[in-house]
């Protein structure tokens, strides 16, 4: 393989991951904006499991989605 075509698969896979980040930051402070409690307490504080376990299913949700769209 060419080193030019490596360098530049590596660098189009790191946009892809800064933008993945930025846009599940984005989602986790629209959510604490949405919901009427403090997720960081919930989350931190109180250990609520199911709270856990839906943020993992939108996280994942997301990258299925941006994935889809690198593709």
């Amino acid at each position: 393989m060419n080193i030019t075509k490596i360098l530049n698969e590596l660098w189009e896979s790191a946009i892809y991951v800064f933008f993945g980040i930025i846009v599940m930051v984005l989602c986790y402070i629209i959510i604490e904006k949405i919901t009427k409690f403090s997720l960081k307490k919930e989350l931190i504080e109180d250990e609520n499991i199911a709270l856990w376990t839906m943020f993992a299913g939108f996280f994942i949700a997301i990258a299925i989605i941006i994935a889809a769209a690198i593709k």
